[in-house]
């Protein structure tokens, strides 16, 4: 274990906060805004936010731990270099399988980003947060209705095992964990005019869940979490959350809905008065931010504007909202693969050039699935999606499938504070 001071924070601890001292060199594929000399402290206003869907997930127990537990799994190596070449301040990682007592984020750090990757610089995320996931943790009740109860399919969100599929916020700015706030509990149920799902085969409407169910069916298929980063005298709400892909399901559509539902808790959640007042945290409070404050929505949102499966205008609840800027990150690289993979890309009516994910050619085709969304207050001043040409020598970190580091490709975004 690296003697580092550092802090990883779980939902129920409680550190001390420090400003981090880590100079910074420019990444070789993506520069950091500034001259690239130092990482900008000195004026407290630049921030570097990224989403990554990482799939460092396992397919048991305990497996992501020992992979981690030496310097030689070649896709953790290769995760790592991304975020070294990219050295985002603030990244949230998907599909990172948590661990109790973040033994998983600790190794991470410690064999991977802390150590230069195929000449890459180092980066040192001296603040993680992690915190339980639905994914895998029982329900108690057939949600599926295929006559049995128990697996993935029954557990409150899709997993063989508890915390598969998590995510982890890493941080070199200090967390202000008394502030963090999560939404695991929340039941769907509890979101007004929420689109729960139907049985097809009955008259009466939304009637999927018995009553009995929906008193304990969660909205977050994994969690929602508020995690609010200190900048130098500002604060920015991380807002992360990986809402359940709109497919494998039937005709009641129970993923696609409920995508949609998660997708909408962030937009109520950045609206003030009303819109936001049903909302309850994982301690009773209640209501969402207060129109002051600045927040980046993060994730993996399996959802895009035109193209795929999800419910039509589910990630238009983001977008469309007046509290939200989308800046439209793109990529030469995406466009590149569109046209070389063809199927269902020459299908498609979104513009190639915003996919984010490397999804199979037959359906759905490549997406526009992960997101960094942030307030209108904050200023942009770059953005893009790592997902370079394959003539650029950076492409052997993307690569076509199967893929050395995920399906997925890190989105950033250069922020200005007010």
């Amino acid at each position: 274990m690296t003697t580092r001071r550092r802090t990883t924070v779980a939902s129920a601890l409680v550190a001390g906060l420090a400003l981090s001292a880590v100079g910074l060199t420019a990444g070789a594929a993506v520069g950091h805004p500034g001259n690239g000399h130092g990482h900008g402290h000195d004026k407290g206003t630049e921030l570097r936010v990224a989403t990554y869907n990482a799939s460092l997930n396992r397919a048991t127990e305990g497996e992501l731990v020992a992979d981690l537990s030496t310097p030689d799994d070649a896709q953790a190596a290769t995760i790592a270099e991304v975020l070294q070449r990219t050295r985002p301040d603030v990244v949230l990682l998907n599909e990172f399988d948590y661990v109790p007592g973040r033994e998983a984020v600790d190794l991470f750090r410690d064999n991977y980003l802390e150590v230069g990757q195929s000449g890459a610089t180092p980066i040192e995320y001296r603040y993680a947060y992690v915190a339980p996931s639905n994914t895998g943790v029982p329900s108690g009740f057939d949600l599926n209705d295929d006559g049995t109860v128990g697996g993935g399919d029954d557990a409150f969100g899709f997993g063989a095992f508890e915390g598969q599929y998590g995510m982890v916020v890493l941080s070199r700015y200090p967390i202000d964990t008394r502030g963090v706030r999560t939404f695991q509990d929340f039941l769907w149920k509890d979101m007004p005019g929420a689109l729960l799902p139907d049985d097809p085969a009955t008259p009466e409407p939304a009637d999927w869940f018995t009553d009995e169910e929906l008193d304990v069916v969660r909205l977050s298929s994994k969690s929602h979490w508020d995690v609010p980063v200190r900048v130098g005298r500002e604060t920015v709400h991380v807002l992360a959350s990986h809402p359940t892909p709109p497919t494998f399901d039937g005709p009641e559509d129970r993923n696609g809905r409920r995508n949609h539902d998660e997708i909408r808790f962030w937009s109520d959640y950045v609206t003030p008065g009303k819109t936001s007042r049903y909302i309850y945290d994982d301690d009773g409070h209640r209501g969402g931010l207060r129109p002051s404050e600045s927040f980046v929505v993060l994730g993996d949102q399996n959802a895009d504007p035109l193209d795929g499966d999800s419910v039509e205008a589910a990630i238009d609840q983001l977008l469309d909202n007046r509290r939200i800027q989308d800046p439209a990150p793109t990529s030469g690289g995406a466009v590149e693969a569109a046209a070389l993979q063809g199927g269902a890309n020459t299908t498609h009516r979104g513009d190639p050039a915003l996919d984010t994910a490397d999804f199979a050619d037959t359906a759905p085709g490549n997406l526009r699935a992960d997101y960094v969304l942030p307030s209108r207050d904050l200023r942009v001043r770059d953005t893009g999606v790592f997902w370079p040409e394959q003539a650029d020598p950076l492409s052997r970190l993307t690569g076509v499938y199967p893929f050395p580091s995920s399906d997925h490709r890190l989105v950033w975004l250069d922020l200005t504070l007010r």
